[in-house]
């Protein structure tokens, strides 16, 4: 089995070819034309073995690179290949609020799975996205991840910024053994928000260690909310977690001027302190999808 890292995940895919035994493990190579197309080409042997390809799609370029990774792998003889994809972008839209609009998750699954023979991403915007693919799709949970980085921290009390976050909350809680709640958000526009407390708390939170936990961190003003009106209820320390962490304009800067601590996974390179899902990823390649 080999794993090729596209440029987006380098070194997420590095990762994972340690966790799969030492893959071998490549980077292709990737350039411009005066034009402006992109022209890519694998190297090395990987005629009749599986490859597991790893590029996270943030941006259009990345999309279109790892289009036509898949086929130059496909065109160098590979038995089998794997996409993994740990931040999929245009996940948001998955389906049409107006008019006109296309179900941009739907639309990229399925170039995604084109020359692939099963997919693997990380936290998906929702994972009822899943069954638009009709090859084999799993879903890692990032989760995990950050819950082996923040056992080995204080923790007292697990936050989530809304009820749509509960789900991931209470299932960190369980594998740290700590207690949750659930701040009530009501959205203002596309980067504000009014957060509040719950009627009932499950403790005092004077003194104690807080983690916000969310799935994806973009501009940053949710958890920036967040971590002020908990300081006014004197926490102790303050952090925040994340699967991917977007971190768009100043939200890192924003973000670090109210919090102690600032954590994401690796599906995406940005200045936080990392947690791997590469175990998670290469777990499922192995038990679900049987590469080898």
């Amino acid at each position: 089995m080999h794993v090729i890292g596209g440029s987006a995940s380098t070194a997420l895919a590095e990762r994972i070819s340690r966790e799969l035994g030492n893959a071998p493990f490549g980077l292709p190579f990737v350039k411009r034309f005066p034009d402006g197309e992109l022209y890519v080409r694998v190297g090395g042997r990987i005629s009749g073995d599986d490859v597991v390809l790893v590029q996270s799609t943030r941006t259009d370029q990345d999309f279109l690179e790892m289009i036509l990774l898949e086929d130059a792998i496909r065109e160098a003889g590979a038995k089998r290949l794997f996409v993994v994809v740990p931040y999929f972008g245009y996940a948001r839209q998955d389906r049409p609020f107006f008019p006109g609009e296309p179900v941009s998750a739907r639309a990229m699954s399925r170039h995604v799975e084109l020359d692939a023979d099963g997919v693997v991403t990380v936290d998906l915007h929702s994972s009822d996205t899943l069954g638009v693919f009709r090859k084999p799709a799993f879903e890692a949970s990032g989760i995990p991840a950050i819950a082996r980085l923040l056992r080995e921290r204080p923790v007292d009390l697990l936050v989530s910024p809304d009820k749509g976050g509960v789900e991931r909350a209470k299932r960190m809680a369980a594998i740290l053994d700590k207690p949750w709640m659930a701040l009530e958000k009501r959205r203002i526009d596309s980067e504000h928000v009014e957060l509040t407390l719950p009627k009932e708390l499950p403790m005092s939170l004077e003194g104690k260690h807080l983690v916000i936990v969310d799935d994806v961190i973009s501009t940053g003003g949710t958890i920036v909310e967040a971590a002020k009106l908990l300081k006014r209820q004197r926490a102790g320390a303050l952090a925040a977690a994340c699967t991917h962490g977007l971190f768009l304009r100043d939200a890192f800067e924003r973000i670090k001027a109210v919090c102690d601590g600032l954590y994401s996974t690796d599906t995406l390179d940005n200045p936080a302190e990392k947690a791997s899902v590469a175990p998670d990823i290469a777990q499922i390649l192995r038990r679900d999808l049987g590469a080898q």
